[in-house]
C-alpha cells in the first residue's frame, strides 16, 4: 500500500498502491473504464450540438457560420487547455485534475443552458471544451501508468471506445433532446452527466502516478541551480534557524523571487515548453499524421449536418443524429479489435527480429513496430471512403451510399488514431501525458479550423471536390509517414532517448 494521494482521498474506495503495474487485472480495467467513460465527455459535448445547430442560430438570430464558432472554439479549448493539464499531473497528479476539471465541466454547461446570448453561449462552450480535455490529455498517461507495454495496446483499445461512444452516442442523444424539449436541454444534460462523472472518479479512481514533484521541492531544485548548493544549503536551514537571523533580507528576498518565479514559470511557461518536443522527427511525423486524420473527422461532421439538413434531405435534427451512427460505429468496432491486432503484430514483429532482453528473457517492443500492415489499411481505407462520401452527398443519392462511405471512414480513421496515439507515449514513455498533450493541441487546432472552414468549402465547391482534395492531402501523408517510420524509426527513437531531458530542461 501506497499513501494516498488526491483531494478528498479517503473517499475513495479503490486503494493506491506504489506501484501502479501491480493493481489487480480487476482494477487495472475498473480504473480503465472510469477513464474511458470519462473520455466520452469531450467528444460528447462537441458532438451534442451539431443537430441543433439550426435551432440554435434561429434561436440567436445569427448566421450558421456564427453558430459555428461555438464548435470551433470548443475544439480550440481542447487543443490548448491541455497543455495546462498535462503538465500538472505531472505534479499535482491524475486525480486532483480530473476532479477540478469536471467541476468546471459541469458549471460551464450548466451556464451554456442559461445563455442569453450567441457570446455568451460561445464562451460557456470553450470553457466546457477546455475542461473536458483533461481527459484527453491524461487519460492515455493513466491508461500507461498502470499497463505494461505488451498489453498497452489493448487497454488503449478499450479507453478510446469512450471517446468514441462520445459521437456514436452525442447527435442522437443531441436531436431527441432538441427536438422534444429544445437545444438548452442537451446542455443541462452534458452538465448532469458531468457532475456524474465526477462523483465516479471521485469514489472510484485512485492516484495513478508513480512519482509526485512538490511546488516546493521544485522551487528549492530551482533556486540551486540558480545559485549553487551553498544557498540551497542556507534555505534548507529554515526549519531550524529564524530566516532573518540567518539569512540576510536581500539575499533572503532574492531566494523568495526565485521561489515565486518557479511557481510561476511551472505553472504558466513549462506547460508551452511540450511544443519543443515536434523538433523530434518520430513525435513530429507521428502528431502531423493525427492531426490530419483528426481535422477530416470534424470536417465530415460539419457536412453531415449540413447536408442531410438542407434538400434534397431536409432531414429533422433527431434523423440527423443518426446519421452519424455508421462511421461511430466503425470507430467502435476498430477500438474493440484494433487494439488486440496491433499487440499480436508488435509480438510478430519483435519475435521475427529476435529481439530479447538479455537478462530477463522477454521480448524488447519498439513503437515503430505498430505502423505495418495495419496502418498501411488506415492509410488507404479512409481516403478513399472520404472521396465515395463526398461524390455521393454531392449528387444527392439514397443516403445509404455515403453512410456506408462513412463507416469504412471510421475503421481506416480510427486505425491511424489509435497508433498514433499509442506510438506518442511509448515514444515518450516518461511523458506520456506531455506526448498525448501535445498531439492534442495540434490536432484539435487544425480541427478547429476545419470546422471554421468546412461550410464555405462546401458551398464553394461542393462535398466532391472538398472531400477528393482532403483525400489526396491524406493518402500523401500516410505513405510518407508510414515509409519514414519503417526506415527512420529505430534511430529516431534512439536520439530522441538521449537529447529529450536536455532539450526539456529536466536535467
Amino acid at each position: 500500500m501506497a499513501k494516498r494521494r488526491g483531494l478528498f482521498v479517503r473517499l475513495c474506495i479503490v486503494a493506491e498502491v506504489d506501484n501502479p503495474y501491480a493493481y489487480t487485472r480487476r482494477n487495472k480495467w475498473t480504473i480503465t473504464l472510469i477513464i474511458a467513460i470519462a473520455g466520452a465527455v469531450g467528444p460528447m459535448g462537441s458532438g451534442l450540438v451539431l443537430p441543433a445547430l439550426g435551432d440554435i442560430a434561429t434561436d440567436f438570430h445569427v448566421e450558421a457560420t456564427v453558430v459555428n464558432l461555438s464548435v470551433a472554439f470548443y475544439m480550440l479549448a481542447m487543443s490548448i487547455f491541455p497543455l495546462w493539464w498535462s503538465s500538472f499531473s505531472e505534479t499535482l497528479g491524475r486525480r486532483n485534475i480530473y476532479l477540478v476539471s469536471f467541476v468546471l465541466f459541469a458549471i460551464s454547461n450548466a451556464l451554456s443552458g442559461v445563455s442569453t446570448d450567441i457570446a455568451m453561449f460561445i464562451v460557456m462552450r470553450c470553457l466546457a471544451g477546455g475542461a473536458a480535455a483533461s481527459v484527453q490529455a491524461v487519460g492515455a498517461g493513466t491508461v500507461s501508468d498502470i499497463w505494461e507495454v505488451k498489453e498497452r495496446g489493448r487497454a488503449m483499445g478499450i479507453f478510446y471506445l469512450g471517446p468514441l461512444c462520445g459521437p456514436l452516442l452525442s447527435p442522437i442523444i443531441g436531436g431527441a433532446l432538441t427536438q422534444a424539449l429544445g437545444w438548452r436541454s442537451a446542455q443541462y444534460f452534458m452538465a448532469i452527466f458531468g457532475a456524474c462523472i465526477c462523483a465516479i472518479i471521485l469514489f472510484f479512481l485512485p492516484e495513478t502516478l508513480r512519482e509526485r514533484r512538490l511546488l516546493a521541492a521544485e522551487a528549492e531544485a530551482g533556486a540551486e541551480a540558480e545559485h549553487g548548493p551553498a544557498i540551497n544549503a542556507v534555505a534548507s536551514e529554515k526549519s531550524t534557524k529564524p530566516p532573518v537571523s540567518s539569512t540576510p533580507a536581500k539575499q533572503s528576498i532574492h531566494i523568495k523571487s526565485r521561489e515565486y518565479w518557479a511557481a510561476f514559470r511551472r505553472a504558466f511557461v513549462d506547460p508551452l515548453r511540450i511544443i519543443l518536443y515536434l523538433q523530434f522527427p518520430a513525435v513530429a511525423i507521428s502528431v502531423y499524421y493525427s492531426t490530419v486524420t483528426f481535422a477530416s473527422l470534424y470536417i465530415l461532421s460539419i457536412s453531415v449536418q449540413q447536408t442531410f439538413a438542407a434538400a434534397p434531405y431536409n432531414y429533422s435534427p433527431l434523423i440527423v443524429g443518426l446519421l452519424y451512427l455508421p462511421n461511430s460505429f466503425g470507430y467502435f468496432l476498430t477500438s474493440i479489435l484494433g487494439g488486440r491486432w496491433v499487440d499480436k503484430i508488435m509480438h510478430r514483429e519483435a519475435r521475427k527480429a529476435e529481439r530479447y532482453d538479455p537478462e530477463t528473457g522477454k521480448l524488447v517492443f519498439r513503437p515503430e513496430d505498430r505502423m505495418k500492415e495495419n496502418a498501411w489499411l488506415g492509410a488507404v481505407l479512409w481516403p478513399c471512403a472520404l472521396v465515395w462520401y463526398g461524390w455521393s452527398a454531392d449528387y444527392g443519392v439514397n443516403v445509404a451510399g455515403p453512410l456506408i462511405a462513412n463507416f469504412f471512414f471510421g475503421i481506416g480513421s480510427m486505425l491511424i488514431i489509435g497508433i498514433t496515439v499509442i506510438m506518442l507515449t511509448e515514444f515518450m514513455p516518461r511523458k506520456a501525458s506531455n506526448g498525448v498533450a501535445l498531439n492534442n493541441f495540434c490536432r484539435n487546432i487544425f480541427s478547429c479550423v476545419g470546422v471554421i472552414v468546412a461550410i464555405p468549402l462546401i458551398t464553394a465547391i461542393g462535398n466532391g471536390w472538398l472531400f477528393t482534395g482532403v483525400a489526396v492531402i491524406a493518402l500523401v501523408s500516410g505513405f510518407a509517414t508510414i515509409s519514414a517510420m519503417k526506415r527512420y524509426g529505430n534511430p529516431w527513437r534512439i536520439a530522441m532517448d538521449k537529447r529529450m531531458d536536455c532539450v526539456m530542461g529536466d536535467d
